[in-house]
C-alpha cells in the first residue's frame, strides 16, 4: 500500500482538484484508492453536495450520503476558518492523536491519498499544524500550487519549512490560478532553478477529469 499527503500552499488552490484527479487516474489503472478529507471546514448540511468530501466520494464512485461523508471526513466544521477557530466555535477540538491513527487505518488498498485542510501550516489544534500531521504520518507529501502571482515566494518557502519539519515531498503540482500573470511554463521553470530534484508538474485549468495530465507518476 502507498500513502500521499495532498497539501498546499494555501486554501483554494487546487488540492481537491489534484486528489480527485489522481484517484481516479489510478482507478482507471486498475487500482483501489482509498481517498480521505479527515478534517473540513465551511462545511454544512445546505452544502454536503457541493463540498470537497463530496467530489472525493465521487471519484471513488461511492454514493454521498451523511454516512459516507462521515467515513472519510470525521472532523467537520460549520464555519470556512481554520480548524483550530472553527473548532473552539463549536465547542469541539481536534484530537491530534485520534486524527493520526484514523489516517493511517487499517483498511487495505494500492494506495490511500489523504488530503489535508487549507495550507500546509494552518493550525489544527493548539499546538500542531497540518505540517505536523504529515510528519508523524511519515508518509510522503505532494505540495499544491497556484499560478498567481506570489506564488513562488509561498511555494519556495514551504517546501523549506516542509523539508525542516523532515516531510518528504516528493512533487510540486501547479494548478493553474484563474489570474496567472504568465505561462505556467515559465512559473515552473522559475520554480525548478530552486527545488533540486523534486519533480513539478503543470495542471491548466480543466473542465473534466480525463482532460488532466497523468499525475499517477507523483505517487510511486
Amino acid at each position: 500500500m502507498t500513502s500521499t499527503f495532498i497539501t498546499a500552499t494555501g486554501t483554494g488552490i487546487g488540492k481537491t482538484l489534484v486528489t480527485s484527479v489522481l484517484t481516479r487516474q489510478l482507478r482507471a489503472r486498475g487500482k483501489t484508492v482509498r481517498a480521505l478529507k479527515p478534517v473540513i471546514s465551511g462545511f454544512t448540511d445546505e452544502t454536503l453536495a457541493e463540498s470537497d468530501t463530496a467530489e472525493l466520494l465521487r471519484a471513488m464512485d461511492r454514493p454521498v450520503t451523511p454516512e459516507t461523508i462521515a467515513d472519510i471526513s470525521p472532523w467537520r466544521f460549520a464555519e470556512p476558518i481554520s480548524p483550530d477557530m472553527a473548532a473552539i466555535r463549536e465547542g469541539r477540538t481536534i484530537d491530534f492523536l485520534k486524527l493520526i491513527e484514523f489516517s493511517d487505518g487499517p483498511e487495505q488498498t494500492d494506495h490511500t491519498l489523504i488530503e489535508g485542510v487549507g495550507g500546509a501550516f494552518v493550525p489544527l489544534t493548539d499546538n500542531h499544524t497540518v505540517a505536523d500531521w504529515i510528519a508523524e504520518l511519515s508518509i510522503p507529501a505532494l505540495l499544491v500550487c497556484g499560478s498567481y502571482l506570489g506564488t513562488l515566494s509561498h511555494t519556495i518557502a514551504t517546501l523549506e519549512a516542509l523539508n525542516n519539519r523532515r516531510v518528504r515531498v516528493t512533487g510540486i503540482i501547479i494548478s493553474e490560478s484563474p489570474d496567472s500573470p504568465v505561462p505556467l511554463a515559465e512559473t515552473q521553470a522559475s520554480l525548478g532553478r530552486f527545488v533540486g530534484t523534486v519533480e513539478i508538474a503543470c495542471l491548466p485549468r480543466i473542465s473534466s477529469w480525463q482532460e488532466a495530465i497523468d499525475l499517477t507518476g507523483l505517487v510511486g
